[in-house]
């Protein structure tokens, strides 16, 4: 929510789209969903690059580009 233009209406937007009390702590919104959401995507890729060391563009642009070979034989 900090992203948003205005965090206060985002939040309350996502509280009204997911009315369960476990989904209001959840740290995706209710467009996308768990598993899409750009924003919780982005950080797991920051986590990852910070665990196996990645720091330079080469290293990072390897890994993302087995990345998508892998994942284009999954759906091939």
């Amino acid at each position: 929510f900090a992203l948003s233009l205005d965090p206060d209406t985002a939040r309350e937007f996502h509280d009204e789209t997911l009315p369960a009390e476990p989904a209001k702590t959840a740290h995706f919104c209710s467009m996308c969903g768990p598993k899409f959401c750009s924003m919780r995507i982005t950080q797991d890729v920051r986590e990852y690059a910070a665990e196996h060391g990645l720091e330079t563009e080469a290293d990072i642009e390897a890994v993302l580009a087995a990345g998508m070979a892998e994942k284009s034989r999954e759906f091939a």
